[in-house]
């Protein structure tokens, strides 16, 4: 997913033995660190797509302006709602319903860490433990060079290969506190 060509980040695939290795880097894009314009060409251009913007249209628009910035900055938003006529109101409403939307700068790596019950029974705390040590995060929190966030999640819906992690959205199973640790300094040696 492309976040509007200001930066790169890295997506690392693993083969299918989990965390046994990478097999290759693709580069994908990040939005730059300051605020928008509150009519940046940006927005504008998205809002052009939708025009007119319907109910339904809420959330799509408001997951590209996420794809393109890598959150939903509020004075995006004010400026959405003065284009659209939708009250701000209704536009955060919508954001903090859905969980996968953001209100705040978020790393150039996601790091999603299963807290369920299939992993929790399976050492899932202790992989939690590990990428939150060696990030020095804890969970919801972004590291000030914003090069990782760290959640935990109540599910990931991959039971079977718990305890599960997931990192730029590459889902790894059978997770380990060692295998964590070694996915988290290649992800950081391929930005350096």
């Amino acid at each position: 997913m492309a976040l509007g060509g200001r930066g790169a980040s890295l997506v690392l695939c693993r083969d299918s033995r989990p965390w046994a290795g990478i097999e290759k880097v693709a580069v994908r894009t990040v939005a730059a660190e300051g605020v928008p314009a509150r009519s940046g060409p940006a927005v504008d251009e998205i809002l052009e797509r939708f025009q007119p913007v319907g109910a339904d249209d809420l959330i799509p628009l408001l997951q590209q302006i996420q794809d393109e910035y890598g959150y939903l900055p509020a004075e995006v938003l004010h400026h959405v709602s003065e284009r659209t006529g939708i009250p701000t109101s209704r536009i955060y409403g919508v954001i903090t319903f859905y969980s996968h939307f953001h209100l705040e700068k978020r790393g150039r790596h996601t790091v999603l860490a299963c807290r369920g019950t299939a992993c929790h029974v399976r050492g899932g705390k202790r992989v939690i433990e590990a990428a939150q040590n060696y990030l020095r995060l804890a969970d919801g929190e972004t590291r000030e060079d914003l090069m990782f966030s760290f959640e935990t999640v109540a599910c990931l819906g991959a039971c079977a290969l718990s305890p599960v992690v997931v990192a730029d959205g590459v889902y790894s199973g059978k997770a380990t506190p060692e295998r964590v640790e070694q996915m988290l300094r290649a992800i950081e040696a391929a930005e350096s």
